[in-house]
């Protein structure tokens, strides 16, 4: 099997991801993530809501306590029709604090529309998107409003950050894995102003450029069958495509737990490459828009999306599947290095660091996923589940909050 053209297809793959987007954040520099000072906007929280149960009034509190005016900042629960006491806690935290409010949707519409709800309701000049099981920083909202440095900004990104690493072998893989998501493999767009996929952990948007693109997210269909997954990806790239600029930035942090089971790690994924599949293929027809690195970027990771499962069957076919073992294990021993020597994980606490060889894993779990994921995705892009936590309906425990 001549597998040149495949490693050299991988290879520019890795270049245009990694070095070209590195190389332009040395170039702009300071000017990557350029700040404005004395802007203090109204801000709503919008959190959406399925089955959390008591962990959600814990992050309401955690919300309502962060450095940010008071009488400038509001806390909006949606809950998506949860089958368990989350609305009950939620409530709790809304007759605790004045400046939090519980909606509560008709039927469970999805955690987009679920967010348009309250965006419609809010009457604040920015929307931030936090998920209901993630803690933010208590500064975060400062790091975000001041990188709207003029109109075109309308959506501001933070990292993400695993809270619970060392749990075990999977969580420390995924707190890698988060590592190179957050920190390289956005380099690139981030230093064109346009990042395409914005995590609903933690984003603030323009209200304005919400309402304008409501009609847009809220039809979001495919052959008329409605689709709840990949709202993130979907929204951020509507934001640029319309001509605004997105940006991410370092210093607005928050923590989100890692799937510590393969069970939810799968399903967290399939769910990704669902919302992957979906954007790639139909943002297809506008890609050539783009600046010509990020059209680079957006074609080959489609092509890569699609072709590789069947690059992996023909090396099992022709009996050389050691080879591509090989490879995957040098590639993922050398990023595990680079983690591990990287200055911005050296500065972390112990705590929110692992040791790089918990990233070695990542050398049969990648090539599995890409595998079974890839095409289970492609037949069920009809899904509408909450499942990247494997939620579930359940009965109302006793002792929940009226």
């Amino acid at each position: 099997m001549n597998t040149f053209p495949v490693y050299l297809f991988i290879f520019i793959v890795f270049l245009n991801r990694y070095v070209f987007g590195l190389y332009l954040t040395i170039v702009r520099g300071k000017h990557l993530d350029r700040t404005v000072s004395g802007y203090e906007p109204t801000i709503s929280i919008v959190v959406p809501l399925f089955n959390e149960g008591r962990s959600i009034y814990d992050t309401i509190v955690s919300l309502v306590s962060l450095d940010y005016p008071k009488d400038k900042l509001e806390v909006t629960v949606v809950d998506d029709c949860s089958t368990d006491d989350s609305y009950q806690w939620a409530m709790k935290a809304a007759a605790d604090y004045d400046n939090v409010r519980v909606l509560k949707n008709p039927f469970n519409m999805g955690k987009r529309k679920g967010i348009n709800h309250a965006v419609r309701e809010s009457t604040s000049e920015i929307i931030v998107s936090v998920d209901s099981d993630v803690i933010v920083y208590p500064t975060a909202l400062r790091e975000l409003v001041a990188r709207f440095t003029g109109p075109e900004v309308a959506a501001v990104g933070g990292r993400v950050h695993v809270s619970n690493p060392n749990e075990n072998w999977l969580t420390r893989l995924q707190t890698i894995k988060y590592y190179f998501g957050q920190e390289h493999l956005k380099n690139l767009e981030r230093s064109l102003d346009a990042v395409m996929c914005l995590s609903g952990c933690l984003t603030a948007y323009r209200r304005t450029v919400l309402m304008e693109l409501e009609p847009i997210l809220e039809n979001r269909n495919i052959l008329g069958i409605p689709i709840k997954y990949g709202e993130d990806r979907f929204l951020t790239h509507q934001i640029v495509k319309h001509g605004y600029k997105t940006r991410m930035t370092m210093k607005a942090m928050c923590f989100t737990k890692a799937a510590p089971n393969l069970r939810a790690y799968f399903n967290q994924q399939l769910r990704w490459k669902r919302s992957n599949i979906v954007d790639f293929m139909i943002g297809m027809g506008t890609a050539w828009k783009l600046h010509p690195l990020l059209c680079l970027q957006y074609l080959s990771m489609l092509l890569l999306l699609m072709v590789y499962p069947f690059i992996i069957i023909a090396h099992l076919v022709a009996g050389d599947f050691f080879d591509l073992a090989t490879f995957h294990v040098v590639l993922i021993g050398g990023l595990s290095m680079i983690y591990h020597f990287a200055p911005s994980v050296r500065a972390l606490p112990p705590w929110l660091r692992v040791h790089p060889i918990a990233f070695l894993p990542m050398s049969v779990l990648m090539p599995v996923a890409y595998l079974l994921l890839t095409p289970l995705g492609l037949f069920t892009l009809d899904s509408s589940s909450w499942e990247t936590r494997g939620h579930q309906g359940s009965p109302q425990p006793a002792g929940a909050p009226k």
